[in-house]
Formats: structure tokens, sequence, C-alpha cells
């Protein structure tokens, strides 16, 4: 049975005598300008993903072949677009069998409304994390979606931002286990 917590919150400003890590301001995002970023792409190469690059101007995921295929990176408006657009795409292979095994669970329409929202979740944690804007330019395909999916279980929210974490967690760890195998 699931309870609902009362927290009280409050800003960091309001609070005296804190460590000075809690008053730091995030740092802007990065301007990649429209040229690929080599610590960008050593990022995602030692995730282990394999990425696949034609003139197909689509950005997907194939769980089937386990491959993420993306546009050169000229083709779109920015390098930060293209580095978040694999970004989410990267989501969506996190949740492939052999990893966190998400994937499969999301076999229907409704189902892959939700692994979308993962998707941009993971995205948006994964983004901050690496420094990018995340780019919701196709996110407007999938809010009604959501929006519907949110209705009907009050819960999916949280469930996708717990498997958003998990997403951007797992992608994390596989970049930091290759970079410290190399060092």
């Amino acid at each position: 049975m699931m309870f609902t917590k009362l927290y009280h919150v409050f800003n960091a400003d309001q609070i005296d005598g804190l460590p000075e890590s809690y008053y730091r301001r995030p740092e802007p995002a990065r301007d990649l300008g429209t040229e690929p970023d080599a610590e960008l792409e050593a990022f995602f190469a030692a995730t282990g993903a394999i990425i696949d690059t034609s003139d197909d101007p689509r950005a997907y995921y194939n769980p089937v072949a386990d491959r993420i295929h993306m546009p050169p990176v000229g083709t779109f408006e920015s390098a930060g677009a293209y580095y978040a657009t694999l970004a989410h795409e990267a989501t969506h292979w996190t949740g492939h069998g052999s990893r966190l095994d998400r994937i499969k669970k999301f076999a229907d329409r409704k189902a892959y409304a939700f692994e979308e929202l993962v998707a941009e979740l993971g995205n948006v944690i994964l983004c901050t994390h690496l420094g990018l804007t995340p780019d919701f330019e196709q996110s407007g395909a999938y809010v009604e979606s959501w929006l519907k999916a949110l209705k009907e279980d009050k819960r999916a929210i949280f469930r996708a931002a717990a498997e958003g974490q998990k997403a951007a967690d797992l992608l994390l760890a596989l970049a930091d286990d290759e970079k410290e195998a190399a060092a």
C-alpha cells in the first residue's frame, strides 16, 4: 500500500550556514557550434552502444539489431541538438534485454508512449549531466499520448522518472567504467 509523505522543503537561500556547494549555480549549457565534439564522442563510444550514421534523416534505436542510428551531425541545427538526440536514443538503448530489460515490456502503443516518456526524462537527466540543453523539438509528437497515460495512471510519471534515472545512471556508469579501464 502506498502512502504519501509530507516534507518541508526550503530554498538554500533561506538557510544560513550551509556549505558553499549548496549555493553553486549550474554551469550554462555548452555551446558546441556545429562540429562534432571529441569529449561527447568519447562518452557515447565508451557506453558500448553501436552507433551507425547514414544519410537516413531519422534518429532511432533499433531494438532487434541493438543499434542506434543517427543522421550526420551536420544535418542538425547544432552539435548540441545532435548530442541531445543521441542521448535520447541512448536512453532507449539501455532498455535492451541485456541491460535494463525495459523494451520488451513496452510492446503496445500505450506502452510505447510510456517508453518515450522514459527516454525523454532520461535524456533530460543525461543532458544536464553532460552540460547539454535537451532538444524538445521532437517531444511535441508524444505530448498527447503522455497526457493520456498520466491521466490513466497517476503514478506513471514517477515510474517513468525512476526508469529514466536508471537509464542515465547506467550510461554514466558504463562510460565511467570504460574511462577507468583505459587509465
